[in-house]
């Protein structure tokens, strides 16, 4: 790769995406494939069981980096949505069924176990030969006309780092970014599991006192499960053993898929929700986790970090064309203004869903009944939100999750 000069020294590229998750992965492929000069400092992807349900615009986006061909065999249409009150509470809302084909789809998206989100997007790394210093990042310092990261075997500088480096982000603190984070008192299983009787295709979320408890199709008779609960009975659920967690997800599934039998890997995660005061600062945009925290609630999470790395990859590709400092302060704001829309319309949404769980305020349990009720009987105002939840429309979309180059 081709050293350009600043004042200070030579680049090594004029892009770092610093961190391997799906969301540094995505950006650091979108940049390449918009003929970005990208490195990527991350190591080898730890293993994950846990799955993501990606929207059908996370969906166009892998399609037009070449990746989803690799991810389809694995992944299962989520063709309806079905939500089921099972609260005790006085104030119950009707059970609603959501279905793609209402708003002319095939499918909502797809999940898929992220062990193989991963396998897909790395192939396409070292297909592309994008070049990869394989280590964590030790350190990250701004200075005014570059980035310099230090890794194991020496330090790379950029003109721009692209933070893609979890909730624990070295990238916002040498930004000097603050952090807001407020903890809920749930914490979340999550596993994979097979069934006797099949999914078909839909997704199934009880919502209880604790929490949503959210079985959502694998391929075959197989399905993932997120069931959020108190911290200590999320606990105590993880540690049984695999005969009685199977048989008391079946219970707390109402037999919905029959016999269940649980496979390898648990995760247990305490929910909470944090944002960064800016996503962008003194030559460093930050995506995905480094960003925002979201409670696994909704399936936004995961789609919020790609639509920020779509956003990052098409502005730095048009300021890279136009022959501009790519990490520009001009370039930076742009990206935080054309995702603050979305990222704080899904904060809130997430946030007020599952408060309107826990809540114990009877007018609030009424408000949410009465909203699914309106919901699952006037037509055009399901589809107006199934429409925005699979695409959103609140901002503007980046060119990757329409399927367009960037």
């Amino acid at each position: 790769m081709a050293e350009a000069s600043t004042a200070a020294g030579k680049l090594n590229a004029e892009v770092a995406v610093v961190g391997g998750g799906p969301a540094g992965l995505v950006c650091a492929v979108a940049l390449k494939a918009a003929g970005v000069e990208a490195l990527l400092v991350a190591p080898a992807a730890e293993p994950d069981h846990r799955t993501t349900a990606l929207l059908a615009g996370s969906v166009a986006a892998l399609t037009r980096l070449g990746a989803w061909q690799a991810c389809r065999p694995h992944a299962a249409a989520l063709c309806a949505i079905r939500i089921v009150d099972d609260t005790a509470r006085l104030l119950r809302a009707p059970e609603v069924l959501f279905t793609a084909a209402e708003i002319g789809l095939d499918a909502f998206g797809h999940n898929i176990e992220n062990r193989h989100l991963l396998a897909a997007l790395e192939a396409r790394v070292a297909e592309l030969g994008i070049p990869r210093i394989a280590a964590a990042a030790l350190a990250v310092k701004v200075a005014d006309d570059a980035v310099t990261v230090a890794h194991a075997s020496g330090e790379a500088r950029v003109r721009l780092a692209i933070g893609a480096d979890g909730a624990r982000s070295l990238c916002r603190a040498a930004a000097g970014i603050a952090s807001r984070r407020r903890t809920y008192p749930q914490a979340a299983l999550t596993l994979n599991l097979a069934h006797a009787r099949p999914h078909d295709g839909t997704s199934t979320e009880f919502h209880t006192e604790s929490g949503p408890f959210t079985l959502v199709p694998l391929p075959g008779r197989r399905s993932s499960l997120v069931c959020v609960l108190r911290p200590e009975d999320a606990q105590r659920l993880a540690a049984s053993s695999d005969a009685a967690l199977a048989q008391e997800v079946e219970r707390r599934a109402h037999s919905l898929l029959g016999k269940m039998t649980v496979e390898p890997g648990r995760g247990l995660f305490p929910l909470a929700v944090e944002t960064a005061a800016s996503i962008a600062r003194g030559r460093i945009a930050l995506v995905g986790e480094a960003a925002h925290v979201v409670p696994p609630i909704g399936a936004q999470g995961l789609n919020l970090g790609l639509r920020d790395a779509a956003a990052i990859a098409e502005i730095v590709a048009a300021a890279r064309r136009q022959n501009r400092d790519v990490g520009a302060a001009a370039v930076l704001a742009r990206y935080a203004a054309e995702r603050r829309a979305d990222v704080e319309s899904r904060m809130v949404a997430v946030d007020l869903l599952n408060r309107s769980l826990l809540t114990d305020f009877v007018v609030a349990q009424g408000l949410r009944g009465l909203s699914l009720y309106l919901v699952e009987r006037i037509g055009p105002l399901r589809r107006a939100l199934l429409r925005e939840g699979v695409a959103p429309r609140a901002a503007p979309q980046p060119r990757l999750m329409r399927g367009e180059r960037v």
